[in-house]
């Protein structure tokens, strides 16, 4: 019998020039890119989160403080695949990602298979079971005046008995 289990991930940063732009795990050519303690990929964070709360493992900082300097400036591909060793190790694998990424500019939509394929790499998932949608917010709020990112993911995983 499989059991299965959900999570549920949110994340915000902000975006200011003069940074670099990482989102799903490739560097995005844009005048801003989004500041935080690691290289701030909204969008890994948020996999990262769903992933460990799916397994009743916490939070991302609770894992990954934003106090500690170890993490500094780190790429979040090196924190999802350790989130992805913690899951493992308690019994799970992953069913599938859903995730939306909301951002006025740049477009997503030319980069999503790219971040597809090297977001499986490092969860060593097929790129058939993560989804990655952008849409805008219509030029409304924080994010529509290009201030910040954010995005949300809902994360099925299991484990076989």
């Amino acid at each position: 019998m499989n059991k299965f289990r959900i999570g549920f991930g949110y994340d915000v940063h902000q975006l200011k020039e003069g940074y670099d732009f990482w989102l799903g795990g490739i560097k995005l050519e844009h005048s801003k890119g989004a500041v935080g303690h690691s290289d701030a990929d909204v969008l890994i964070h948020v996999i990262c989160d769903a992933l460990l709360g799916a397994a009743n493992l916490r939070d991302i900082g609770y894992h990954y403080s934003d106090q500690d300097p170890e993490y500094k400036g780190i790429d979040s591909k090196l924190l999802l695949a350790d989130v992805l060793k913690m899951i493992r190790e308690n019994g799970y694998e992953i069913g599938n990602l859903d995730t939306t990424i909301c951002l006025q500019l740049p477009k997503v939509n030319p980069h999503i298979d790219t971040m597809k394929t090297c977001l499986a790499e490092v969860m060593a998932i097929a790129e058939e079971d993560i989804s990655i949608k952008a849409t805008t917010t219509e030029k409304l709020g924080f994010v529509g005046r290009q201030e910040g990112v954010s995005a949300y993911c809902v994360a099925l995983i299991y484990k076989n008995d």
